[in-house]
């Protein structure tokens, strides 16, 4: 018996605390949805399936070094998806998304698609006026995918040109591009993402420590040890 969906009236209510909150938060809010894969060739299939999270994940990351933004937690917006069936649907419509965007308080959504052809790797974006359901830019960022995470720093950077929101100050611009993140890395913290959204607690920490140990430089994985830790 196929599960009944709830409409986004009723999750709306749910979320009164969560809107409320955002109303008061003067900061225009963000969300960024799941990468679709837009047809990759020459890559691990797990790597591929991870990296639709992996890319949310860490261009949320770089949107939330810029204080200016208001960021919507991807598990906020994790359950919403998943609920209406629209967490593995592929690329969402620009309507769609910002009637999910409203639902989390975002005056801005995020979504796009990854393709690999052997090792060629190109990542569009689309930023969704909620308010209007207009798309308001398309960006577009290509390059080896040994730069993956060179990618993701220089499409959070984009999202932001011309769509009159404020841009990441210099000095932390700098110090963000200065990080040495292998693809290696980012691919590693995906697939720990998706464990944990799969609730593999132990599969996902473990993962985490070999990417703390290993590279640094990549503090999300420390950031979410510690979150895991404090969960408890």
């Amino acid at each position: 018996m196929r599960r009944r969906l709830l409409p986004l009236a009723v999750w709306f209510t749910a979320l009164v605390p969560s809107a409320l909150a955002a109303q008061a938060d003067s900061r225009p809010g963000i969300a960024v949805f799941p990468f679709a894969n837009g047809g990759s060739f020459g890559a691990n299939r797990e790597d591929l399936e991870a990296l639709s999270i992996g890319i949310q994940q860490m261009l949320l990351t770089e949107l939330s070094q810029n204080k200016a933004l208001r960021i919507v937690e991807r598990s906020q917006l994790r359950a919403l998806l998943e609920e209406q069936q629209l967490a593995t649907a592929g690329q969402v419509d620009a309507q769609t998304a910002a009637r999910v965007g409203k639902v989390v308080g975002a005056r801005y959504v995020v979504t796009g698609v990854f393709i690999d052809l052997n090792g060629n790797f190109r990542l569009d974006g689309r930023i969704v006026d909620v308010e209007t359901s207009e798309i308001l830019k398309t960006a577009q960022v290509r390059d080896r995918r040994d730069n993956l995470y060179e990618l993701l720093f220089d499409l959070a950077a984009k999202i932001t040109d011309d769509v009159d929101l404020p841009p990441l100050p210099a000095s932390v611009r700098e110090e963000r591009r200065e990080r040495e993140i292998p693809t290696e890395a980012v691919t590693l913290f995906s697939r720990a993402q998706v464990y944990q959204d799969a609730g593999r607690k132990e599969r996902a920490v473990e993962l985490y420590r070999q990417i703390a140990e290993r590279f640094p430089q990549m503090t999300e994985a420390r950031e979410a040890l510690r979150q895991l830790s404090s969960e408890g």
